[in-house]
């Protein structure tokens, strides 16, 4: 029998500078008021000039290997879901790796865009399978402010940076991740993108000159095939685990749009369950969204031994991941033995831009 693996500590980082509804709306020519209604985002966080997407990940991962009392040379695997990653290369899991001296990982990055945490979750969940006493570490991190045009009213409106971690390890029988279901359309991959500055097309002055170099979105395109495909694959992976929708009772979605994510919501067949958005002052953080509303949630002790988390990410690719766990204990699971209430100081900082 095949050890079971889950999630046993949580992590999050969000940059100090907050931006308001007011300051993007005066660069993107719109109002306070018409972000708010499209998308029910008031600000975002916004990385400082000296802070990369690695410095984001690292600190969301000391985070989650404090609150789980492991330590970073424990670790097996490090994996780190981007699409803004440092350099285009090395890996920024090689940077994140060096950074919190996780000496014993293997490091490598996933760009499934905005998907890519529960990607990168299914592929460190079958490597621990194949190790079963060791542990990974599981990041999504993205800083979406360095490639956005900030005139750009579909896409600047959005995006905020931030970083989430969890922690896989051994679980009893019965808890941690049940299932996973990842798919691609490759056949929509324009709908979301950076066109220049990769094989196809190199950055040179004229890619810089034309604005290749800004993220792209057909914001339009990009809710049809959301509408279209979510529901349909959240069934396939209750059907594949036998679970019945009612008896999930926690949702977390990708944090893209909160009106968009209100319309969705209601087809998913969902009734007993709490969907969890975070977005309003945080904006949408790509990759980095489920891990960040992952661990707000559990800080704040929603999460109960036993109960089934259904996480759910989409974007560029276009991809959609799904992932159906069963909640183990931990040191903020309700059920669990609480740990006194004296905060470790990198997980008191780390969590404290949740608030």
């Amino acid at each position: 029998m095949r050890q079971p693996i889950g999630i046993i500590g949580t992590g999050s980082y969000l940059p100090v500078h907050s931006v308001s509804n007011t300051e993007v709306a005066a660069e993107a020519g719109v109002t306070d008021e018409w972000i708010t209604r499209k998308t029910r985002i008031r600000s975002r966080r916004r990385a400082a000039p000296h802070e990369a997407t690695s410095d984001l990940a690292a600190a969301a991962a000391r985070a989650a290997l404090v609150q789980a009392g492991i330590t970073a040379d424990q670790v097996s695997y490090l994996v780190v879901a981007t699409s803004t990653p440092d350099h285009p290369q090395p890996a920024t899991a090689s940077i994140v790796q060096h950074l919190i001296g996780a000496t014993n990982a293997a490091a490598f990055d996933v760009n499934s865009v905005c998907s890519g945490f529960v990607f990168a979750l299914s592929v460190a969940n079958g490597l621990l399978h194949d190790q079963p006493h060791g542990y990974a570490l599981v990041i999504g991190a993205d800083v979406y402010s360095r490639i956005l045009d900030r005139s750009d009213r579909k896409t600047a409106i959005l995006f905020g940076d931030g970083a989430g971690a969890v922690l896989l390890g051994p679980v009893a029988a019965g808890q941690g991740l049940l299932g996973t279901r990842l798919t691609t359309r490759g056949d929509q991959h324009e709908l979301i993108g950076v066109p220049a500055g990769g094989s196809r097309t190199p950055a040179s002055a004229a890619t810089v000159a034309n604005g290749q170099h800004y993220f792209t979105m057909n914001g339009r395109a990009v809710r049809s095939f959301v509408d279209a495909s979510l529901s349909s694959e959240v069934e396939a992976l209750l059907r594949d685990t036998s679970v019945a929708a009612q008896d999930v009772q926690h949702f977390v979605p990708h944090q893209a749009n909160g009106t968009m994510l209100s319309d969705v919501w209601p087809k998913l067949g969902l009734d007993g369950a709490t969907c969890h958005v975070k977005l309003e002052h945080y904006g949408n953080t790509g990759a980095a969204s489920i891990p960040i509303t992952l661990d707000l949630v559990h800080r704040k002790r929603l999460l109960a031994e036993n109960d089934l988390v259904l996480l759910c990410g989409f974007g560029g690719g276009m991809s959609i991941g799904s992932s159906l766990l069963s909640w183990p204990p931990t040191r903020y699971a309700r059920s669990a033995a609480v740990f006194t209430p004296e905060r470790d100081k990198v997980g008191a900082t780390a969590f404290a831009g949740l608030h």
